[in-house]
């Protein structure tokens, strides 16, 4: 029995390589990292720039951080982007002028930080909160978003590619009436790429969170990409064993990706949080990897049970699909 669970996992190996799943997944970590490292830590991420116009001069002390524009044209030029605050002191009464997030909080925020800067003498010096720096946050957020969609999407595809792959070959239909165990020969591709994406999940957040930083937070973080992982594997797997072709599979990989991990980017990033948004199981995998980048486990019980029961009636359900198309191919 062992042999033959040896032989479908070296069988396995070998179509993952012929189908250059490990070749794309080095080349999305390569691509990856070096955009973290070379690009987006070094984009200008300056907290909302802050522009005045006060021809009259009737602001006397201004802080060094306010940019000066000389007509109301260019003020507001610079504050179209909805991010940057202007200041009209054009009546010797400063005005805010903004683009409105749409948040009232973060509006808040921006005006006032603004006002700030009109009289740095009585600002306050904020008290430092937490070990990371303002690098290091960006490092654990955009990791944080690469691994998701990593294992929602293209490990979604990965799996079901190779099955794809299979039917076209006809293998299928070999393992159809052949004496080999239905379970074993899921559990094959489960393993091979469960380890995969853990191996890519560790290279990931060490690279680009270095090492010491990494290796803190890499338990939770392997655990929760094994969650992921297996939940999207066997789900790809469903979908291609019950889809009849790949153009109705890329039309349903097309609807995961884009309005399924979307709306849970826009909650986990912007914090708008929809009505009804606690219902959408992708956003609580999304939080729970995002948590497990700062070293927080989801310590919720119901949470690693509904997740568990879940993987074992995907896999149940998976099992009796293979068993059917297996009978069919038959």
């Amino acid at each position: 029995m062992w042999m033959d669970f040896l032989s479908l996992l070296k069988k396995d190996f070998k179509l993952m390589l012929s189908s250059k799943f490990l070749l794309l997944a080095l080349g999305s970590l390569i691509l990856y990292s070096c955009y973290i490292n070379y690009i987006y830590v070094g984009l200008d991420q300056d907290i909302y720039p802050v522009y005045l116009y006060d021809p009259l001069h009737t602001q006397e002390v201004v802080s060094s951080e306010i940019m000066i524009v000389d007509s109301t044209e260019e003020l507001q030029a610079n504050i179209e982007d909805g991010y940057a605050v202007g200041i009209n002191a054009f009546s010797g009464t400063p005005e805010i002028v903004m683009v409105s997030s749409n948040i009232r909080s973060v509006d808040h925020y921006r005006a006032a930080y603004a006002f700030s800067l009109l009289s740095p003498a009585n600002s306050v010096a904020a008290e430092r909160i937490g070990a990371d720096s303002k690098e290091m946050k960006s490092r654990r957020e955009i990791t944080c978003e690469f691994l998701f969609f990593e294992l929602a999407a293209v490990g979604f595809l990965g799996l079901a590619s190779t099955l794809f792959k299979e039917r076209q070959m006809g293998m299928i239909r070999v393992h159809g009436v052949l004496p080999v165990s239905r379970t074993a020969f899921i559990l094959s591709k489960l393993i091979l790429f469960l380890l995969s994406d853990l191996i890519f999940s560790a290279l990931l957040t060490v690279i680009n969170l270095g090492v010491a930083e990494g290796l803190s937070v890499l338990p939770h973080v392997c655990l929760q990409a094994g969650i992921l992982s297996l939940l999207m594997a066997l789900v790809g797997f469903f979908c291609a064993i019950w889809l009849p072709d790949f153009k109705q599979f890329s039309l349903l990989y097309l609807v995961l990706a884009v309005f399924i991990t979307t709306p849970v980017f826009l909650a986990g990033q912007t914090g708008i949080i929809r009505e009804g948004i606690k219902y959408h199981p992708m956003y609580h995998l999304f939080m729970a990897m995002k948590n497990a980048y700062w070293g927080i486990s989801s310590a919720n019980g119901g949470y690693y049970m509904i997740c568990g029961l879940t993987i074992i009636l995907l896999f149940l359900l998976v099992r009796q699909v293979l068993i059917r198309e297996m009978a069919k191919e038959g």
